[in-house]
């Protein structure tokens, strides 16, 4: 066509949407560039390139957008990637192309490389090489600039009053909840319920994260579930019926938490216990999730009772190990001989074993239930935090009213807002630790078979400092648990 037609001009367009919605099938470019293919068919202009940014804001600076940074290139160089002419280009709207300052100065100066070529968008031609137009360009950029943040600022405060409404403001539908963001989806509810109880009795994310992977549960965007996945929705504030913005409880004029129109999957106790577990595991105290996970229930805590020939205690870590095929049981327990010690000595059949422990262990357990439920001291700071809350009303609505200056207001406001952080921050462990007593429960072989391999291993490391594991002697004998001898960690340890 450009053979039989050396005037025609050959175009490029430009087409571009901030938010490509849920579907993600780029309907709106595709839209863009049907519309933009018809116009240049009767201006009988050949379309030669499509540059395409879907799901791309222009306003943001830290967006980068590759094909708009390939059309700069291409317009300063004369030619497409493939070496057609470039004789103009087409937008659906100027913002489309730019909304910074900065990047109408770049298109600008790339478009006018080259001398005669033509602009079109939805307000006609455009004759970018006009004396003045340059000006004209950035005043249209600060316009829309202008628009864009207050459209910002009127979403943050619609998102804030939705909120203190206690109103849903999900763009996708929360697990846990149906479409309609307010009814359970009940198989969702339960495996967060299961999950978040598991996580106080001392399972890791890692555990719940596999769990769900198995059940086939997936995230509402249709995407398998992974650490940071399963750890965001254990950690939102929305499964207690709660509301969050930027990480903050949202709360109304006396200081408690809004609650939303939504169902609650657990208590705000059962939630505040669960977020303090988790962060107090961030902490370095619980399992990461690169950790070592142990296959065999007793690995480390099985501890060799045999004498050496000096007479000391061999006193190694035993591990777990596959058993031969030829036994019926599946695994083992060694003293391995290795460069830090081991004798090689011990061996214990792994089932019986890992029964008898936890048989004592269980025993202990119902021994220390009414203990491990032990009554926690009320909360007594109630009054101070009311009050705290009260006396930063009153300095805000005094400052509102004009009677205080700004200075005032805002030097006494930051003390009072860290007091309340505070005692809010106390008041949440305190509630933690109300879950965690009412959790203990005397139940405990129901419990114990409902647990996971790493959930049973901290119960035994928590009322066991190691068992030691005597030598059965040579030859097959019957297993004897008198060659078990407990070691018992003590309330203080």
């Amino acid at each position: 066509m450009l053979a039989a037609n050396p005037k025609m001009r050959c175009v490029v367009c430009y087409a571009r949407i901030s938010f490509d919605g849920r579907a993600k099938d780029a309907h709106g470019i595709e839209d863009q560039h049907r519309e933009l293919g018809e116009k240049a068919n009767g201006f009988e202009w050949l379309v030669v390139y499509r540059y395409t940014d879907n799901d791309k804001s222009a306003s943001k600076e830290e967006v980068v957008r590759d094909d708009f940074e390939q059309m700069l290139t291409d317009l300063t160089a004369g030619r497409t990637p493939e070496g057609y002419p470039i004789h103009g280009v087409m937008a659906i709207n100027d913002d489309r192309l730019y909304r910074r300052p900065g990047d109408w100065e770049r298109y600008l100066r790339a478009f006018t490389a080259h001398p005669d070529r033509v602009y079109y968008d939805s307000n006609g031609h455009q004759d970018l090489y006009a004396e003045g137009f340059e000006v004209k360009g950035l005043v249209g950029v600060a316009m829309s600039l202008a628009e864009t943040r207050k459209k910002q600022r009127r979403s943050r405060t619609s998102h804030r009053n939705r909120a203190i409404r206690g109103q849903s403001v999900s763009a996708w539908r929360p697990f846990g909840w149906d479409d309609d963001k307010v009814s359970l989806r009940p198989a969702e509810a339960d495996a967060i319920r299961k999950a978040v109880k598991d996580v106080l009795a001392g399972a890791s994310l890692s555990e719940v994260t596999a769990q769900w992977k198995e059940a086939g549960f997936t995230t509402s965007r249709g995407n398998a579930f992974q650490y940071a996945t399963v750890k965001q929705v254990l950690l939102n504030a929305r499964l207690c019926g709660y509301r969050e913005i930027v990480g903050e409880l949202v709360r109304d004029e006396d200081g408690q938490p809004v609650v939303g129109e939504w169902e609650a999957i657990v208590t705000p106790k059962e939630w505040f216990a669960v977020v303090a577990t988790i962060r107090e595991r961030g902490r370095g105290k619980g399992q990461s999730p690169g950790g070592v996970v142990h296959k065999y229930l007793l690995t480390g805590v099985l501890r060799c009772g045999a004498v050496r020939e000096d007479g000391t205690a061999c006193n190694n870590k035993m591990t777990g190990v596959k058993a031969n095929d030829w036994v019926s049981y599946s695994h083992g327990y060694l003293c391995k001989k290795t460069v830090d010690g081991g004798c090689n000595k011990t061996y214990k059949r792994g089932d019986e074993t890992d029964k008898h422990v936890s048989t004592l262990v269980r025993a202990k357990l119902k021994r220390d239930a009414a203990a491990a439920a032990k009554d926690v001291p009320e909360w007594t700071r109630d009054e101070e935090l009311e009050s705290a809350v009260a006396r930063r009303r009153a300095l805000e609505q005094r400052w509102q009213t004009g009677q205080i200056d700004d200075e005032t207001f805002f030097r006494n406001l930051s003390p009072m807002d860290q007091l309340v952080k505070e005692l809010r921050a106390d008041q949440a462990k305190h509630l933690a630790m109300v879950a965690a007593a009412e959790a203990a429960t005397a139940d405990i072989d129901t419990e114990w078979e409902a647990k996971t391999l790493t959930q049973k291993r901290e119960m035994i490391q928590n009322a066991l400092l190691a068992v030691i594991a005597e030598p059965g002697g040579k030859g097959r004998k019957p297993f004897d648990v008198t060659q078990l001898r407990p070691v018992w960690r003590s309330a203080s340890a």
